[in-house]
């Protein structure tokens, strides 16, 4: 049961948050004007938050039910956890601050931000995904973690599609074949899904001894959490009209 948890959220949280960190990604491609930009965040800004909220569950049943796991994924991947880190606060920030100030230069970094943010969270998972599955480090891994990235990237592209209208939908729909962008988020989500299994798969899944007590807490507030997720995709279901409160 400890492991179906742990996937549930690792898994839930690759292909939700993947497509927001996505959007980031490709920002300055689909937002060509400071106003389109906004835009486009408004596509991602009623998600972000609660889809965060499965990477802090991820991390929370790794400590609590998968102690050696979790020693064993930071050993020797400190400087990706940080790397990974710094880039989440860095995008948050961005998302935060970018409209806080009426300004065009004040705009544009927090902008900037959010891309070097979204482009690091792709590239620190890519490089650990890429150790996991093929036990590779130092130059050599940039390669497979490009491609992770550009799996990201295409996630996002086509949520931002299912998202946006108009021109800003065009443009994110260039991979999708017009009006295949429904499509392509499926394939792009059973990829990530693919990925976080094998992953999955290459990782000592050995429980520790809290189990008896952590599982049926975590089960309990499993359904709250889907709930909130439902209501959220539910309520913000049809088309960015607008920008945001972001």
């Amino acid at each position: 049961m400890e492991i179906f948890i742990l996937a549930f959220f690792a898994l839930g949280y690759l292909v939700l948050a993947g497509a927001d960190i996505g959007v980031g990604m490709a920002l300055p491609y689909l937002g060509r004007s400071a106003g389109e930009r906004r835009e486009v965040i408004a596509a991602v800004a009623p998600f972000f938050l609660g889809n965060e909220v499965w990477l802090v569950a991820t991390a929370g049943v790794l400590a609590g039910l998968f102690p050696e796991l979790e020693g064993t994924l930071l050993s020797g991947n400190y400087s990706l956890v940080v790397t990974l880190i710094l880039s989440w606060i860095i995008r948050d920030m961005g998302l935060w601050l970018r409209g806080r100030v009426p300004g065009p230069r004040w705009q544009a970094f927090w902008d900037g931000a959010i891309v070097a943010g979204s482009w690091g969270l792709a590239l620190s998972w890519g490089s650990l995904l890429s150790h996991v599955l093929l036990g590779i480090r130092g130059p050599i891994a940039v390669l497979p973690a490009l491609v992770l990235a550009a799996l990201f990237a295409t996630h996002g592209l086509a949520f931002a599609a299912l998202r946006l209208r108009g021109s800003l939908r065009e443009r994110a729909a260039v991979l999708s074949g017009g009006a295949g962008e429904a499509r392509t988020y499926a394939l792009t989500a059973a990829a990530l899904l693919a990925v976080g299994v094998l992953a999955g798969l290459r990782l000592p899944l050995h429980p520790g001894t809290s189990g008896a007590v952590l599982v049926p807490v975590i089960l309990a507030l499993i359904p709250l959490l889907v709930a909130a997720q439902g209501w959220v995709w539910w309520t913000f279901r049809h088309r960015v009209t607008g920008p945001s409160y972001l």
